[in-house]
């Protein structure tokens, strides 16, 4: 085999292997993208990085995988529903309780799926990983939460963070709220 043909042979070889890579990396894109959407696109802008942001969200669905993550009983679920009902009726008396209360049972129903609840980042980033596209409400309503932990909240503030954890809610429970009577059938 001449040099010639060696340095094509090599340059063929390098071109596969290179297109091999930046199919599988596409692929990793496109596979991250559709399963952590709009968080995918919040976290490589924060990370100023594609690669940085993917290896994170790969880290939390690792991290995650290893969770023991359950559905609620239809029983948890009822529970659940008349719990976040009465946080809504307290709303008109007391917005800043009710969203307490909003948060505190968010987590509560979070703790008892089997996600560990500490660190709100990191309990964000793990809450990504399954439920991804309402992660922004948690985001949203923690923050107003937060704000008006400062008095820096707004009855329409603490009204809109309401309706961001019925969202985030009814998704973590995986049903909605109008059918939390059909559950305790």
């Amino acid at each position: 085999m001449s040099t010639a043909s060696l340095m094509v042979l090599i340059l063929a070889i390098a071109a596969l292997a290179l297109a091999a890579i930046m199919f599988y990396q596409r692929e990793r894109t496109r596979k991250l993208k559709t399963k952590f959407g709009p968080e995918y696109d919040r976290l490589v802008q924060r990370e100023g990085s594609t690669r940085r942001g993917e290896a994170i969200l790969e880290s939390s669905d690792k991290r995650v995988g290893q969770f023991n993550i359950r559905p609620l009983s239809r029983e948890e679920c009822a529970r659940f529903g008349a719990d976040w009902r009465a946080v809504q009726e307290h709303f008109v008396d007391d917005p800043r309780r009710a969203v307490a209360q909003a948060d505190h049972l968010i987590n509560k129903a979070l703790r008892l799926r089997g996600y560990p609840v500490g660190d709100f980042e990191q309990q964000a980033a793990d809450l990504s990983v399954d439920h991804a596209r309402v992660v922004e409400d948690y985001r949203t309503a923690h923050q107003v939460a937060m704000e008006d932990d400062r008095g820096q909240a707004t009855t329409e503030d603490l009204r809109r963070a309401m309706q961001h954890y019925r969202n985030l809610f009814e998704h973590v429970l995986d049903t909605h709220v109008t059918n939390y009577e059909e559950a305790r059938r």
